[in-house]
């Protein structure tokens, strides 16, 4: 086994070489004796292909003294040294065997003659040699659910097609070199389109949203059109939400204006990384935290995310509000401020960062999904109703009578240096070379293709030359990926969950605020520092934030 850090907030242990059912099972092995071992700090495990990834809060591992990567590593170490020597126990759990219905061609699978025509088979082939596969479940990821399956046969290895689509229909299955998935959701993809399914391989209302696990067999099942059509009509949909918040509440905002994007943040999804489940929450937490605690929130409370242009709101109740990260010219950030009901905020263009979090004493009122109240635009789910907010919604919050008091003001030596030419510092990935040294020479511009997901960068180019195809393993929030173009990408909160791009390096945990609140146009450059100095920064960045939070539990009456 090969242990390495993934950034400073996370580890992977790779256990095998390559994608093979032997490989897998050390995996999973490996995965069940890390979870059995219930590690203090661990927040996820993720099993993918030939690696075990577990994330942890630095903040929260060990004695004080020693440095968070060591002692996870002692931990990881002992573990691998208990498991049987004399070779790999059998996996608690009984591989599943998953049937899965397919309806190849035509509308379905748009892309079935192309793949016959690459694999010089023909259509009725294709079908049949791909129904006649039995395949494993490698890794769950991309999207909630997508999983990876591997066992495809040679005579069926198609290339990804060279514009990936806008939109992949939900249940569509796909051959992707020489591996076949299934597409749980509406996505983007690349996949050449063979069929789709009429299953709900992912459904976060389910106890198991993730209908699938690593390890599970699959085998496809060849259906006709009407049987397709007849069963997908009794698939029930999520309804479109209401205009209003699910609970009922005389404390309410109604949207006037939506603002560009705004959306019901928290800070994320803990715990669910292994279905493939980003992390998603503020792509700014630091702001966020700060926000809810100005109001006398927990730090986790729901509160507003809203980019570059912010939304115009009417309180139909008495509120306290704080605004954190970005800055608005009509509204003051880092400190509290008295609403009283009837009042109208127009937040306008931000005249400097990004993103903007309005926190309300009391916190948002909706509902949470697979534990938080964080809004995940690309599956649909949580924050209000799985989308950003319109004009005319109305949504209400948890009102709580608080007076604020003056004569006080947060020491900015606390909060982030945002600017809007920062140097963000890295610590260095597992593909560094060699592209490490491009990305530290080199200036870079976010393009207009950000998103929650990721930054684009344009700037010089970081060519891979010949760098072979890589097994997908973990990313992260700071993962810095170098994509076939040569253009770097800084993964954010809503990036998913596995990657098989090269990882150059990771920005630092301390400074992923400021590449959260870079907009298109604005420069960076990027220093390398060592993992012992960003886990050191990182422990003492939480622990002025304690100091904070503790004076400001005493502001409120």
């Amino acid at each position: 086994m090969r242990f390495s850090a993934l950034g400073d907030s996370a580890m992977v242990v790779e256990c095998g070489e390559g994608i093979s059912p032997q490989t897998l099972q050390r995996v999973r092995v490996f995965a069940n004796a890390v979870e059995h071992a219930a590690i203090p700090g661990v927040t996820d495990i993720v099993p993918a292909f030939a690696s075990v990834t577990l994330f942890y809060l630095p903040a929260k591992i060990g004695e004080p003294g020693e440095l968070p990567y060591r002692q996870m590593l002692r931990v990881l170490e002992g573990i691998a040294a208990a498991l049987p020597s004399g070779g790999w126990p059998a996996v608690g759990n009984e591989t599943k065997v998953r049937q899965i219905p397919v309806c190849y061609g035509g509308e379905q699978g748009p892309d079935l003659p192309t793949v016959a025509r690459h694999t010089a088979l023909s259509p009725a082939e294709v079908i049949k040699l791909h129904g006649e596969g039995d395949y494993m479940v490698h890794a769950i990821g991309f999207s909630p659910g997508f999983p990876y399956l591997g066992g495809l046969a040679p005579a069926l290895h198609a290339p990804r097609l060279a514009t990936p689509r806008v939109r992949v229909a939900a249940g569509s299955v796909g051959i992707g070199g020489a591996q076949t998935g299934v597409y749980p959701l509406s996505t983007p993809g690349g996949w050449q389109l063979i069929g789709r399914t009429p299953l709900k391989l992912f459904d976060h209302r389910r106890a198991t949203p993730s209908l699938l696990q690593i390890g599970d067999r699959v085998k496809f099942r060849a259906i006709t059109a009407e049987e397709f059509i007849a069963a997908e009509s009794v698939v029930v949909e999520t309804p479109e939400v209401t205009r209003q918040s699910p609970h009922v509440s005389a404390a309410r905002v109604r949207v006037l204006r939506g603002g560009m994007l705004t959306t019901v943040q928290d800070l994320g999804r803990l715990g669910h990384r292994a279905e493939g489940v980003p992390l998603t929450g503020a792509a700014d937490p630091v702001a966020m935290r700060v926000a809810n605690w100005l109001v006398g929130n927990e730090e986790n409370a729901a509160t507003l995310e809203f980019t570059l242009v912010g939304p115009e709101l009417e309180f139909l109740a008495d509120a306290v509000v704080a605004l954190g990260g970005a800055a608005f010219d009509e509204f003051p950030r880092w400190q509290p401020v008295q609403v009283p009901a009837g009042t109208r905020l127009k937040f306008g263009a931000a005249r400097a960062g990004c993103r903007g979090y309005l926190a309300i004493a009391g916190g948002f009122d909706v509902e949470t999904v697979l534990g938080s109240a964080g809004t995940y635009l690309r599956a649909a789910f949580g924050g209000f109703g799985g989308r950003a907010l319109r004009d005319g919604d109305e949504i209400a919050w948890h009102a709580q009578t608080r007076q604020v008091t003056s004569g006080w003001r947060i020491d900015q030596r606390v909060l982030p240096a945002y600017g809007s030419a920062p140097t963000l510092r890295v610590v260095r990935g597992a593909q560094a070379e060699p592209l490490l040294d491009a990305l530290l020479t080199g200036e870079f511009t976010v393009t207009p293709r950000s998103d929650r997901m990721g930054l684009r960068l344009a700037g010089p180019s970081m060519p891979r030359g010949e760098m072979k195809e890589l097994v997908s393993t973990a990313v992260a929030p700071g993962t810095i990926q170098v994509p076939a173009d040569g253009r770097p990408i800084i993964l954010l909160a809503d990036a998913q969950t596995i990657g098989g791009y090269p990882q150059v390096a990771h920005v630092i945990t301390v400074d992923l605020p400021l590449a959260a609140q870079l907009r298109p146009g604005d420069r960076l450059r990027f220093q390398e520092v060592s993992l012992e100095e960003a886990q050191k920064l990182l422990l003492a960045r939480e622990h002025a934030l304690a100091i904070l939070h503790e004076g400001l539990t005493g502001k409120f009456r």
